[in-house]
């Protein structure tokens, strides 16, 4: 069991004032904050209305904010307190940085309650892709894995 300190409580209360702004701004209700060894890396709020981009999520936005800061995209070592349960996407670009804990207030349900679900992606994840929503066709592999090759054989190339 992990033990939340009082510090932790104050940066998810940063990832909640972040959300309360964008609230105010017109943005989303949500936000985030990235820690780094004691020291808040970045923060940020939703602004998928503001900036016409869906992937405009807090962690994504707060995500790349520390990258830039920090000039890496390995986050590894830090932390993330978000003022909501990640959604997928969220999630996944959580994994890709390699954040090393996710600390979150309101749940997906809590979302969900107020119009902001996304179990319909979980649930598509479970789903084959031929029975998926959305059409996934697969095509052009063989010319594809060219690609493949050309980065498998690179000597300098910069791995994630």
């Amino acid at each position: 069991m992990t033990t939340i300190t009082e510090q932790d409580r104050e940066y998810m209360r940063e990832a909640i004032r972040m959300a309360n702004d964008s609230v105010r701004r017109g943005g989303g209700p949500f936000g985030a904050v990235i820690v780094k060894d004691g020291r808040v890396i970045a923060r940020s709020a939703n602004s998928v209305t503001l900036d016409n981009d869906p992937t405009a999520h807090a962690e994504v936005n707060t995500i790349r904010a520390a990258c830039r800061a920090m000039g890496t995209f390995d986050l590894t070592g830090a932390v993330i307190y978000t003022s909501c349960e990640p959604c997928p996407m969220c999630l996944g670009a959580i994994y890709w940085a390699r954040i090393s804990r996710i600390y979150y207030a309101n749940t997906r349900t809590d979302a969900r309650e107020i119009g902001f679900a996304d179990d319909f992606i979980y649930e598509e994840f479970e789903r084959p892709l031929t029975e998926r929503t959305l059409p996934i066709i697969p095509m052009l592999r063989d010319e594809a894995m060219q690609t493949f090759r050309l980065w498998q054989d690179k000597d300098d190339k910069n791995e994630y």
